[in-house]
């Protein structure tokens, strides 16, 4: 192990790299990526008999599974990018190989996209097919431009009336970050904020485990979860258990019910193009720009690091705007 790290606890490799990912404060999601990819690496190679410890295998064995994933599976240049960071975080920070050949081992490039964007039209269409409570998470993201998992995160502390935004916490890269807080929703919200409080008060009086709350704050304040300024904002209508400690808690709602319901409100409102509840976000940051927003504000809005990421709405604008005129136009034809 790199010195000023612990050593890891477990000998079984799945578990060790599940300490290390905790260790780094990666996400649930990230562990389970990891995880995934770990094990499939192993099995792939083992398929036809013989297991072998990642430390006994190297370059070809890992440029062999990157070439079948490429080739065989024909995954996108994403997944294909995180099977590679999984493979290197086994590598470097599971087993304390840093070989010359992981620098060697070529990333595949991703290609720019311009994203599936909707009018101003569209996404007041798609908001009269949702049920109120998904309708106003809707809203939210839409009118702040956080990602869905941000908004579901969101405690009662973060949520600040009075100055009308909202602290994003621990937000992608770590990062936090503040956006507003639409004045429209702001009733809504503080139904919302009722209904919470609600719920609260009942897993108080039946003496519940507090929620989650980050790093070791529960070694810390061992009642920090329970106090009403670290319950979630929109909280869970049912328990489940905590993946990291085993414990039985109420978590925040789930994120496949948004995303079943705008797929839902998708088909009901016509809408063709392609439309997630990340199309939300996308759409916030063109319609900002279209009004005239400065492009650096909203990337801090955003949160993104670098302001090239924040100029592909530019392109979305090119295209969305339509002024060039075509060149047929100017012959005179009729429709």
């Amino acid at each position: 192990m790199k010195p000023g790290t612990p050593a890891l606890r477990s000998t079984r490799l799945l578990d060790q790299v599940r300490e290390r990912v905790r260790y780094r404060h990666y996400s649930l999601s990230t562990e389970k990526a990891y995880l995934y990819w770990v094990r499939f690496f192993i099995r792939w190679h083992g398929r036809a008999g013989g297991m072998r410890h990642p430390r006994d295998m190297g370059a070809p064995e890992v440029e062999a599974f990157l070439t079948m994933l490429a080739t065989e599976r024909t995954v996108s240049a994403s997944t294909h990018n995180q099977a590679l960071s999984a493979l290197l975080f086994l590598y470097r920070e599971v087993l304390s190989i840093d070989l010359p050949w992981l620098d060697g081992v070529s990333r595949p490039a991703q290609k720019r996209r311009i994203p599936s964007v909707l009018t101003k039209e569209e996404v007041a269409a798609l908001f009269q097919f949702l049920n109120s409570d998904m309708r106003l998470l809707a809203q939210l993201l839409y009118g702040t431009g956080m990602r869905l998992m941000e908004g579901l995160r969101l405690r009662i502390k973060d949520v600040d009336f009075d100055r009308h935004v909202i602290i994003v916490r621990e937000a992608k890269g770590n990062k936090d970050r503040v956006v507003m807080l639409p004045r429209a929703l702001a009733p809504a919200l503080r139904q919302q904020l009722l209904h919470a409080r609600h719920v609260w008060e009942e897993d108080r009086q039946a003496q519940r485990g507090g929620v989650q709350t980050p790093h070791a704050l529960e070694q810390k304040y061992p009642r920090a979860g329970s106090t009403w300024g670290w319950f979630w904002l929109f909280p869970s209508p049912t328990f489940s258990i905590d993946p990291h400690t085993g414990s039985e808690r109420r978590h925040h709602l789930f994120e496949e019910r948004l995303q079943r319901a705008i797929k839902r409100a998708v088909a009901q409102a016509g809408i063709c193009k392609p439309v997630s509840v990340h199309t939300l976000r996308h759409s916030f940051a063109t319609h900002l720009l279209q009004s005239g927003t400065d492009i650096r504000t909203v990337q801090e809005l955003l949160g993104h690091s670098d302001v090239s990421t924040t100029m592909i709405y530019t392109h979305v604008l090119k295209v969305a705007a339509g002024r060039t005129v075509s060149p047929l136009d100017t012959m005179g034809f009729g429709a």
